[in-house]
């Protein structure tokens, strides 16, 4: 017997007919002899539908107080959706109870809409659990010291499944989503795209943070941390699927020191198309540049990625860094307002056409030429590269956006990823 615990998205949840089936697969995994705890999401839309009504309604210039009330109410659809997948365990003749994170209870900071998990109090769950109940816990949300209800931010309901997995010493975590694992590209840009059996959490770190939605990062670095094994899968497989099939489906998210890691040299490519090149030309080549530019865009809340600072000509130097395309012009009305003033740089332009491709692979540490390789099927295909961005475990570069998909398929067959795992 071990403790588990499930994750449901909000499609797996988009109707009472799905939860129904949510509610079999549980009970299977119970009838199965574990202890079983279940995150659900709310049912897709939920979220977007009360935020819609709340934005309506909203103040000109929002506060504290609202983002309070923000909150209080996007929690309540994952109130819903946990409700009523404990009443169709109970149908399915399961001892079930639920509770939202503040009953747990999951305490966080007071940062709402965006707060972060503190600590988990598990002692209520823990006799649930040794009563023989089935546990289900509102995911997303969680409560501060004042008692005010909080939510985690987009995605936060994976947080919460890994985050009470650690708190709970889970065995495993598994994550039920619309796709059935990690893929080593995005199947829909490259259809020979393959299925990673096991990929380490460094990597998954990587490709969730260079852009793969299979995972949101803080559920990843969360994850690695307390060393909770995750799991991938698709809650699109029939509920009855034999335990022992389901069990070793999908993707397993583990340590790097596991024997079976598939040793490829890249294990996936991964792509960005949300980001956008600024360039501040002919800033004088002297030290503090790059904090009097990125210092302002910092304090602005703004984050950057990829930087570069080319080589000084006549005392001047031109400084580029890419940032999300939903910041570009924020950030380029903030460098002209601000920062070009004072330091007599001579322009700023700019390409929101761009984006990041990346590969990743821990086999990177131990073979050389692997950088050089990605550049040379990229000449190969006319493809000019614009900046560069390198770590341990990745290489990164930023293209023309045009040029996106024929280079993550290029390099998709350069480095065998079309090929099945030795």
């Amino acid at each position: 017997m071990a403790l588990i615990v499930h994750k449901y998205g909000g499609t797996s949840m988009g109707s009472t007919e799905r939860i129904k089936n949510v509610a079999k697969r549980v009970a299977k995994w119970a009838r199965a002899g574990h202890q079983m705890i279940v995150v659900p999401s709310a049912m897709s839309g939920e979220t977007n539908r009360l935020l819609g009504l709340a934005k309506e309604l909203a103040p000109s210039k929002p506060s504290d107080a609202h983002g309070r009330e923000l909150d209080m109410l996007a929690s309540t659809g994952e109130q819903a959706s946990s409700a009523l997948l404990a009443i169709a365990l109970q149908a399915e003749g399961m001892q079930a109870v639920s509770y939202a994170g503040w009953q747990v209870s999951v305490r966080t900071d007071n940062s709402y809409t965006k707060a972060r998990i503190e600590s988990i109090d598990d002692e209520r769950v823990r006799a649930d659990l040794d009563a023989g109940k089935v546990v289900v816990i509102t995911g997303f949300q969680g409560v501060d010291d004042e008692g005010n209800i909080t939510t985690l931010g987009r995605g936060g309901s994976d947080t919460s499944a890994v985050a009470i997995a650690a708190a709970m010493k889970a065995h495993e975590c598994l994550i039920y989503t619309d796709v059935d694992g990690v893929y080593t590209t995005d199947p829909r840009v490259e259809p020979d795209a393959r299925r990673l059996s096991t990929v380490s959490f460094e990597e998954m770190l990587e490709m969730a943070s260079l852009g793969s939605k299979v995972l949101q990062i803080r559920s990843v670095e969360f994850a690695g941390k307390y060393k909770v094994p995750l799991r991938v899968l698709s809650s699109f497989t029939p509920w009855d699927i034999d335990i022992n099939e389901e069990a070793k489906s999908g993707t397993l998210i583990t340590f790097e020191e596991d024997e079976n890691m598939e040793q490829a040299v890249v294990s996936g490519i991964a792509f960005n198309r949300d980001e956008a090149k600024i360039s501040v030309l002919g800033v004088p080549d002297k030290p503090g540049i790059a904090y009097h530019i990125l210092g302002a865009v910092a304090d602005a809340n703004i984050e950057v990625d990829v930087i570069i600072q080319n080589l000084s000509k006549d005392g001047r130097t031109d400084f580029s860094f890419t940032v999300h395309r939903n910041e570009y012009a924020k950030t380029v009305d903030l460098l002209q307002s601000k920062v070009m003033p004072s330091l007599g740089a001579t322009e700023i332009v700019g390409d929101t056409k761009i984006c990041k491709v990346s590969i990743v692979g821990i086999g990177m540490r131990s073979h050389v030429g692997v950088a050089s390789k990605m550049f040379r099927v990229l000449s190969e295909e006319g493809i000019n590269i614009q900046m560069i961005s390198t770590s341990e475990i990745k290489t990164s570069v930023v293209i023309d956006e045009k040029y996106m998909e024929l280079a993550v398929r290029a390099l998709h067959k350069a480095f065998d990823l079309d090929q099945p795992a030795a």
